[in-house]
């Protein structure tokens, strides 16, 4: 009983030292804040609009998932409606001209083709996202590999 009265009050001051600590670095920088110092509010990254072109965008890389080329502002994709599939399902692409979602939407972990859409698809902002007119936070060095092997001197004779 002693033992664990003894961990908490080292654990107390751990927390106490810590926070001292923080309070003693006011001043010091964070990078991950864009280096403002700790204990000041940064003016909040302007909201950019969604770009809202229906179009197709090239992919960033293999396998990833395509954008959202629309506005998604109101959409309901909860446990009750998924708004994305009246325009996306294979029922209604024929009338509304979307794109059908991957047939591996409709299947299960184990392969098994449904019905209906897969619950572990369901939620389409998982994976699937829209975009703006915003600069990158980071640089993209991608380079797909049809490019790097049309660039390999082996290709050439």
């Amino acid at each position: 009983m002693r033992l664990s009265a003894m961990r908490l009050i080292v654990i107390a001051f751990a927390v106490l030292g810590i926070s001292m600590a923080v309070i003693a670095a006011e001043g010091e920088l964070d990078a991950m804040r864009g280096n403002m110092p700790l204990l000041e509010e940064r003016t909040p990254e302007p909201l950019y609009p969604v770009e809202n072109r229906d179009i197709r965008r090239v992919r960033a890389y293999p396998m990833q998932p395509p954008t959202i080329p629309h506005k998604i502002d109101n959409y309901q994709v909860d446990l009750n409606a998924n708004r994305c599939m009246s325009c996306h399902s294979r029922v209604q692409v024929g009338e509304s001209q979307a794109p059908m979602v991957s047939v591996t939407h409709y299947m299960d972990r184990d392969g098994n083709f449904l019905a209906d859409l897969s619950p572990r698809r369901y939620f389409c902002n998982q994976c699937h996202v829209p975009q703006t007119d915003a600069s990158p936070v980071v640089d993209n060095t991608f380079v797909d590999i049809i490019d790097i092997i049309r660039q390999s001197p082996d290709t050439e004779q």
